[in-house]
């Protein structure tokens, strides 16, 4: 494809601009009764603080009753904008900056942020049409700007610059597709932080925008066809009024826009009304020829491949006669299902009738579809089975290469030719190593495999029979990423950064194998006085998990070090060593730096994450309990000077680790976090995250998993929780907010000491993705403020 397709997943994604981005986005996640915290040295305790006064928080008389249980929700009201909701936002946020204010150190490291955050940063180049794209922040923009030039040495000229598109910032490049004659860009804008985007197209020669608008496109990129007319995207229909941010996603649909005609002219390329979770993300080949639609399921690590030959089935040709009556069975078990699922929980000869009829209904489409040689609506239906993981790679003619899970959980890459598609006709190009495959790409017809060894990258080049030619040497302990491009260039480019270095960008030269720096950051900031180890530690079961700790050159491991530890622990994302520049003041106090490798993310395959999801997601509260107990017992610190954060998923780590061990913790920073496990899939795409968490609705197994460590579910009151600061944004699409108020809500009441529990909800932001670096600084500001004052931080420490 004219940029390497990265199939897309709806999963909930790692916090960006909080403390932390550790893992690149984007798409995805039995307790104990608390014990009391107890008020003394050596404890979760944090030292003593004014007691807070919160808002009023009505308790409702709301009840539900699930698989026989009754489950209590006296905060639903929260789930709802009304004036009630808004006037509850407003004093929270009052609340908890009128405390914050109150910290006198945070003015100075907002000014410490706000200088080591002014550096020049650069995007990875990619080319197309003899032009070199590439995207450039000058230290301290709300927003990258994207630049142009003809040359990797010629000054490049600006081609979008989000920052003019609004005066907060907060209008967010969210994607980008060059023509590859280099002619038009298309260009996705995120507004206030929310999934939703518009797409546009502007000449790159002139820089002017056409009239082209395309809305209602969300967790979707575009590809161009190879004559530049027009590209492929997805899109949903427009919600009703007023439930934009709210509303459940279902029946995406692919069209193809053609450069200056209106949308409601875009032609519809495949849509599936009987498969109301399938999304579609499709990609043109290289050589034009194809478009390859991967169908995803949610956040499932499994994916079917359907291909369209578009010279012999162009997007004018006529639906056959076969294709009209799949359609019609289609439309049929749309209405089925409907039936059924109105239904509910009722189990009756009605329900069984329907049941049947449409496991008929779905055996009728699949004969209609092998009649027609596995064919339908104009796709091949190559991959047709829910059995593993495939990425497209490149294709040679006919012959498709993939980079798979299939009997091999730690990833190979297979070649299968469309005219002998049969299991028996593969060709095996890469086999499972020891090391995780994390993914590969086809550059000057070389193959370039990222492989993750103990949660670090490792560059592994090889010829496209799957020849070992050698192995990138890279500049340590870190993470490294790029090397897209197409067969017949002779270059490709690719970053490297750790905990402690900046990294830089690399230009390879494919045919010599030798690196050169592209661009290198300048930060104020001394790597040297700094290390990174890694550990590995015994988690509850026995399981070895590993742990990167950063901190300064020459601590004494006196137990009295003010630590952080984050975590992910989902939906197949590793976390690896990466800088930001958030953490630097941190690690300037004198603060240890810990990233738990924890089960249920991707850091050693697909086994990995299946010990950390649905009946097993406890392993991963267990993991993250047993890093905070190894840094304690290693004398890194105590429970009073332990601080735990986590993002989306990872907010649901720091929720449930919080409420099952409050007296291990002294302070909590949950972010748009995952809180409410009973409910959090009637809101925006948290459907999608069944795959990882269950349905609380569809599985009473499943349901009794979740209500033992839901975080909202399992506050105890007259507990002592410690300190906490919960966060999210009122434009948050993906982890509706209202996850984050009930919780606070529900902490607030249930808090037993003078803790603080906090929230702070910042507007016009969303989950995090394209967050202005203003408000990424205020934030972080915040964070720092409050762990200082929880954790009793002496200044100079």
């Amino acid at each position: 494809m004219h940029k390497p397709v990265i199939w897309s997943r709806i999963v909930i994604g790692t916090i960006a601009g909080g403390v932390i981005a550790a893992a690149a986005v984007a798409a995805q996640p039995a307790a104990k009764p608390a014990p009391t915290q107890a008020q003394a040295q050596g404890t979760g305790a944090a030292p003593p603080s004014s007691k807070v006064t919160y808002p009023q928080s009505p308790r409702s008389d709301v009840v539900d009753t699930i698989h026989g249980v009754k489950v209590a929700d006296p905060y639903r009201w929260l789930e709802e904008y009304t004036d009630q909701t808004n006037t509850w936002i407003a004093e929270q946020n009052k609340v908890t900056q009128g405390y914050l204010d109150t910290i006198p150190e945070r003015e100075s490291i907002k000014a410490r942020l706000t200088k080591v955050w002014n550096y020049e940063r650069f995007g990875m180049p990619f080319k197309e049409g003899g032009k070199y794209f590439y995207s450039r922040n000058d230290g301290l923009q709300n927003q990258s700007v994207l630049l142009v030039a003809g040359s990797l040495d010629a000054e490049p000229r600006v081609l979008l610059d989000p920052n003019a598109l609004s005066a907060d910032g907060t209008v967010a490049l969210a994607g980008t597709a060059v023509s590859e004659d280099g002619k038009y860009l298309a260009y996705g804008l995120a507004d206030g932080g929310s999934d939703w985007n518009v797409w546009k197209v502007r000449e790159v020669d002139t820089g002017k925008d056409l009239a082209d608008e395309i809305r209602w496109v969300k967790f979707s990129g575009a590809s161009w066809t190879k004559d530049g007319k027009g590209f492929f995207y997805s899109r949903y229909d427009e919600p009703k009024e007023g439930e934009a941010l709210k509303s459940v996603n279902y029946y995406p649909k692919m069209h193809y826009h053609v450069v200056g005609q209106k949308q409601d002219q875009d032609k519809l390329v495949y849509h599936r009304p009987d498969q109301k979770e399938w999304g579609f993300y499709g990609g043109v080949t290289e050589d034009g020829r194809y478009l390859v639609m991967s169908v995803s399921k949610g956040t499932e690590q499994k994916n079917l491949v359907f291909v369209r030959d578009l010279k012999t089935h162009p997007l004018d040709a006529l639906p056959t006669a076969t294709d009209r009556k799949i359609s019609v069975v289609e439309v049929r078990i749309k209405e089925q299902v409907g039936k059924l699922e109105a239904k509910g929980d009722v189990q009756d000869a009605e329900s069984k009738a329907l049941a049947d009829s449409i496991a008929a209904l779905r055996a009728e489409r699949a004969e209609l579809v092998k009649s027609q040689g596995n064919m339908a609506h104009g796709f091949v239906e190559l991959l047709p089975e829910w059995e593993a993981e495939y990425g497209y790679v490149f294709n040679d003619g006919t012959t498709f290469y993939f980079q798979t899970n299939l009997e091999a959980p730690r990833n190979r890459v297979v070649a299968i030719d469309l005219t002998k598609p049969d299991k028996k006709d593969w060709k095996e190009i890469i086999a499972q190593s020891k090391e995780v495959l994390n993914g590969v790409s086809h550059v000057g017809g070389q193959l370039f495999a990222n492989y993750l060894k103990d949660a670090s990258t490792q560059i592994k080049n090889f010829d496209t029979g799957g020849k070992l030619l050698k192995e990138i040497k890279l500049p340590g302990l870190g993470s490294a990423g790029g090397f897209g491009g197409k067969s017949t260039d002779t270059e490709t480019f690719y970053s490297f950064t750790s905990y402690t270095n900046p990294g830089a960008i690399y230009r390879y030269d494919v045919s010599t194998g030798t690196s050169t720096i592209f661009k290198q950051p300048k930060v104020e900031f001394t790597p040297a006085d700094y290390e990174t180890r890694q550990v590995f530690y015994k988690s509850k079961d026995g399981t070895q998990i590993p742990m990167f700790i950063t901190h300064k050159k020459g601590i004494t491991l006196d137990g009295t070090n003010p630590t952080l530890l984050y975590g992910y622990g989902g939906f197949n994302i590793s976390l690896t060593p990466g800088f930001s520049p958030v953490t630097v003041p941190w690690l300037e106090m004198g603060g240890v730096y810990a990233v738990a490798n924890l089960r249920g993310g991707g850091e050693y395959g697909h086994e990995w994450h299946q010990q950390g999801i649905k009946l097993k997601k406890q392993n991963v509260f267990d993991d993250f309990i047993a890093a905070a107990e190894w840094l304690i017992q290693n004398k890194y610190t105590q429970p009073r000077k332990l601080a735990i954060q986590g993002g989306s998923n990872g907010g649901l780590l720091v929720g449930a680790c919080m409420v099952q061990r409050p007296d291990l913790f002294g302070a909590a920073l949950p972010a748009v976090g995952v809180l409410d496990m009973i409910r959090f899939h009637k809101f925006t795409i948290g459907w999608a995250w069944a795959s990882d968490y269950g349905n609380a609705d569809a599985d009473a197994a499943e349901f009794k998993a979740l209500m033992a460590y839901s975080p909202y579910h399992n506050v105890k009151k007259g507990t002592c929780y410690p300190p906490t600061l919960i966060t999210t944004a009122d434009h948050d699409d993906r982890v509706y907010p209202a996850h984050s108020f009930k919780f606070a809500a529900a902490l607030q009441e249930a808090q037993a000491c003078e803790n603080p529990v906090l929230i702070r909800i910042e507007t016009r932001a969303g989950h995090g993705a394209g967050k202005p670096t203003a408000k990424r600084i205020e934030e972080a500001a915040d964070i720092w403020g409050f762990l200082i004052k929880s954790l009793d931080i002496k200044k100079g420490s």
